[in-house]
């Protein structure tokens, strides 16, 4: 792996996990399995890091959901249709709406993705990653709303459900998930079909020191 985009995903992991105030540059460096030093050489601050792990974590969830989008337009998606909630209905914004949600679970796989963003999200009042921060949510919802037609509503539920995996994730509730019957019941409403890819995802990724 590329060294830059090696500490990017290590830089992922634990701005994910510790967010910007409480990590350094020293822990990513550690993860990384590089020098403090060489971290700091190619990327000058924390700040510049976080930044370009948040447009990193940004670009793979645009991506992934304008690849879908794509897929689907051009009629390639049929079988992952016909998995979907029939609740959805039958309109290409019911169908992408399904889809979108796969995806978003799907990055979990991805360590510290998810809980990345949600760090920059809460990050409004630093005052340069705040605006970045803003400008990325709202890409997300014009993504949304415009490009997979869900509309303002729509976009809007829709990135309410996502808030709420990234916060039961945050709060590491799928570690509790067979010994808490409640948050047993919140993460299979939540998560549905995707639980057990939380689940998975939670096992294999260990708590970062």
């Amino acid at each position: 792996m590329e060294r830059r985009e090696l500490i990017l995903a290590a830089a992922t992991a634990v701005f994910g996990e510790r967010g910007y105030a409480g990590a350094t540059t020293a822990q990513v460096a550690k993860a990384a399995d590089i020098s403090q030093p060489y971290v700091v050489r190619m990327f000058g601050t924390k700040e510049n890091l976080f930044l370009e792990a948040m447009d990193r974590a940004l670009g793979k969830l645009l991506n992934a959901f304008r690849t879908l989008i794509s897929e689907y337009d051009a009629g390639r998606m049929d079988s992952q249709v016909a998995a979907l909630d029939p609740s959805l209905g039958e309109t290409r914004a019911g169908h992408l709406r399904g889809l979108m949600g796969r995806a978003y679970a799907d990055l979990i796989r991805d360590r510290g993705i998810l809980l990345l963003l949600m760090q920059s999200f809460v990050s409004g009042h630093e005052p340069i990653i705040g605006p970045r921060a803003r400008d990325a949510f709202l890409a997300l919802f014009r993504l949304v709303r415009d490009e997979a037609g869900l509309g303002p509503q729509g976009a809007s539920d829709f990135l309410a459900q996502g808030m709420l995996m990234n916060t039961l994730i945050s709060l590491r509730m799928p570690e509790v998930f067979e010994t808490n019957p409640l948050a047993g019941e919140l993460l299979a409403c939540t998560m549905k079909t995707k639980l057990d890819t939380v689940l998975a995802a939670s096992q294999a990724h260990p708590r970062i020191d």
